[in-house]
């Protein structure tokens, strides 16, 4: 169960990254309530995690799923260069997060 607690704690923390953007400095109530909220719930979930795995382990992975999630959407939802090196580099860190499920 730790490993699906750190899954949904992973998407929390991509939800959180990409509501700040529509926060507008925290100018718009609304996305900042959902914002703080996603915030609140993926360190929730987290800390849950953290009970069964290594904590190199879970936040690694935590903050690995938070990056490419939040890369791969801003590229969808804002235009962010999806270049091949860039591409390459967010391969390496589902690499990473691979290596790290495996040998946990």
């Amino acid at each position: 169960m730790a490993w699906v607690y750190l899954v949904i704690a992973g998407i929390f923390e991509m939800g959180w990254a990409i509501g700040l953007k529509y926060t507008e400095g925290f100018t718009k109530l609304v996305p900042t309530s959902l914002t703080v909220i996603a915030m609140v719930i993926s360190v929730a979930l987290l800390g849950l995690a953290l009970r069964d795995l290594p904590v190199g382990t879970g936040y690694a992975v935590w903050t690995g799923i938070g990056t490419v999630g939040t890369a791969l959407l801003g590229m969808y939802l804002f235009g962010d260069p999806a270049t091949a090196a860039r591409l390459a580099c967010i391969g390496l860190i589902v690499a990473g997060i691979i290596g790290l499920k495996v040998l946990s």
